[in-house]
């Protein structure tokens, strides 16, 4: 089937986000697949979009929306992969221990969601040092990690880090520190080749899936929408934990 695909280009800005839709609201778009960059304020252009009867489906993140505002949300269980963390980091300090947290955007549903669920899984004996966004990016989750190092100097034994961008960040901070690859427990989320190099090289011991190959999936669900077919209101991505074990061994198969 021939159908035309637009794409917009948020810029990580939801104000960015929120334009796009309702130029593909005037348009008369037959479906929009919108992935939040975070998870307050699209009630209006929802209902907009409702009301033109065009089909929304949240794509990856989730929306604090009511349901009935979309007709599906695909991506991943947020709380499900910081459970998956918390679980990880209890393996990697069965006496306990002190962590630090390096988070995504604030109030991104990737964030929220991760940070709950480390906290319902992680072992009483291990304490949450501190917490600080690194908006997952590579360049300030840098400089929070500097900080951290020097601030709670010889008292870390793990950090839990949102994303792997933001762990390649922290491991050249350890490096200047001194700190060797294992010193320091780092529980990560994506699954990235990134990821998979920290894994080899000691650095990083569990690395918890965040699967990004959405494409694939909402293609399929438009056309269904399209066609009149029923759908599901939502649709989780296959995602694991890995581990360093193995790592080298599948790092020539990852598509991202």
């Amino acid at each position: 089937p021939a159908f035309r695909l637009k794409f917009s280009d948020g810029q990580q800005k939801q104000e960015n986000q929120i334009s796009a839709m309702r130029a593909c609201i005037q348009q008369g778009v037959d479906v929009i697949a919108l992935p939040p960059v975070v998870e307050d304020g699209w009630d209006a252009v929802l209902q907009e979009a409702k009301d033109a009867n065009i089909p929304v489906i949240i794509v990856d993140r989730s929306v604090s929306a009511d349901k009935s505002m979309y007709v599906s949300h695909i991506g991943s269980d947020m709380v499900l992969e910081g459970r998956k963390s918390g679980e990880e980091m209890n393996k990697l300090l069965p006496e306990g221990g002190n962590v630090l947290e390096i988070s995504g955007t604030t109030g991104s549903g990737a964030a929220t969601g991760r940070a709950q669920g480390f906290r319902e899984t992680l072992n009483a004996n291990i304490t949450i040092l501190d917490s600080q966004t690194g908006n997952f990016n590579p360049t300030e989750a840098k400089p929070v990690a500097e900080a951290f190092l020097k601030k709670y100097a010889g008292e870390i034994d793990g950090f839990f880090i949102h994303n792997d961008g933001m762990a390649e960040a922290v491991v050249e901070a350890l490096k200047a520190a001194g700190v060797k690859p294992g010193e320091i427990k780092i529980v990560s989320v994506d699954g990235t080749r990134g990821g998979f190099q920290m894994m080899i090289d000691g650095w990083v011991q569990a690395d918890v899936e965040c699967n990004p190959l959405l494409g694939p999936q909402v293609m399929e669900m438009a056309l269904k929408l399209m066609n009149g077919e029923k759908i599901e209101a939502e649709v989780l991505t296959n995602e694991t934990v890995y581990y360093p074990d193995n790592a080298a061994e599948l790092l020539p198969t990852r598509k991202y």
